[in-house]
């Protein structure tokens, strides 16, 4: 490992542990060969004194901000650029009904699911760039079944833009969309129909973003390239997620394998919210809408994911999650045997634990 990569990670460990507003404590990260510096002097904001090759390099990547005090002994007291603001939030809710000689019937079930949002934002002068990765993954136990996942995503979205007016940049957008675990086609346990990569959607994006304010955005991305890719060849093979399925031979046979991703251009609007409605009520969606040029652009692709978290205190809280899904390239087979895209819904509930950081 580099000593500027082991630098960065170890300054992003430090930084967890300073806030914006609190005085920066003698953490002692950078050593002088020479003192250069005297006692009762003032180190004007963003200078950086002489310093040996290794540690310039250091100052230089992490981009570091010296703090008007003075160095202790040979040693300067740094904090990290204010411009970055990160943080995240855990969440893991449970569930569990024991029953025994019950007379009006059930089923013993146990269930949970937990939830992990990361982000990490930079701003400073014109230019913004704007990091979040959620994920998460649930359980359920009915009986003596074997365990049936209930949740499961991995959703990544960076986000750099230049500022050409008030609230308005110039912007390039990427999000990455998959899961951890392989899915299946219940009550049958041995069809699956989903896994890790299988599939997974990578959207890039270049187009205006507005902001008027920190907890919302709006992108509009009129140049915007979508790959899905399907991995698990089996699922590839069968056309599944809108990839080209195999040719098949009068017996069944592949004469040819399918593809394993599909290419489309569009156009894409991304919107994002995450406020505090009310005193420990919170509120974070995104909604996520694409057309595709060339093929049936009127039939636009959905994808709005939203929670809402009250919080009882510092460590619980109840979060309610609603998440709407239209892809005009999936297939959905109902009850009656009928094919075709549908609209996908999922609603969750939960009470457990809650910790921001």
């Amino acid at each position: 490992m580099s000593l500027t990569a082991l630098t960065t990670f170890l300054a992003l460990f430090f930084y967890s542990f300073i806030s914006n507003e609190s005085e920066v404590k003698d953490y002692k990260l950078i050593k002088l060969e020479q003192p250069t510096i005297i006692e009762n002097t003032t180190i004007e904001q963003d200078t950086i004194p002489v310093l040996p090759p290794t540690d310039t390099t250091a100052i230089d990547t992490l981009k570091l901000i010296l703090k008007d005090s003075i160095p202790v002994k040979d040693t300067l007291v740094i904090k990290l650029d204010p411009s970055w603001k990160k943080g995240g939030k855990f969440s893991m809710t449970l569930s569990q009904v024991s029953l025994s000689n019950w007379a009006a019937g059930g089923e013993n079930s146990f269930g949970g699911n937990s939830y992990l949002n990361l982000f990490a934002n930079y701003k400073r002068g014109s230019r913004a760039w704007d990091n979040n990765l959620s994920m998460a993954f649930g359980i359920l136990k009915l009986m003596d079944q074997d365990p049936r996942k209930s949740e499961d995503k991995i959703d990544f979205m960076s986000k750099y833009g230049h500022e050409i007016s008030k609230q308005l940049y110039l912007s390039t957008n990427l999000n990455l969309l998959t899961q951890f675990a392989k899915g299946y086609k219940y009550p049958n346990d041995s069809v699956v129909v989903s896994t890790f990569f299988a599939p997974a959607y990578v959207q890039l994006g270049v187009g205006l973003d507005y902001k008027p304010a920190s907890f919302f955005s709006v992108s509009f991305l009129p140049i915007t390239g979508r790959l899905t890719i399907v991995k698990d060849q089996a699922l590839a093979n069968l056309g599944a997620y809108g990839v080209e399925k195999a040719t098949f031979d009068v017996e069944g046979n592949i004469i040819k394998e399918g593809r394993n991703a599909r290419y489309e251009v569009g156009c894409a609007v991304i919107s994002t919210i995450q406020k505090e409605i009310l005193k420990n009520v919170e509120f974070k969606s995104k909604l996520q809408l694409f057309s595709n040029y060339i093929e049936n652009p009127q039939n636009i692709d959905i994808n709005w994911d939203s929670m809402l978290s009250l919080r009882v205190n510092k460590y619980i809280s109840t979060n309610i999650g609603l998440l709407v899904l239209y892809d005009d390239d999936v297939n959905i087979v109902t009850p009656d045997g009928k094919s075709g895209p549908r609209t996908q819904l999922k609603q969750t509930f939960g009470f457990g634990l809650s910790m921001d950081y």
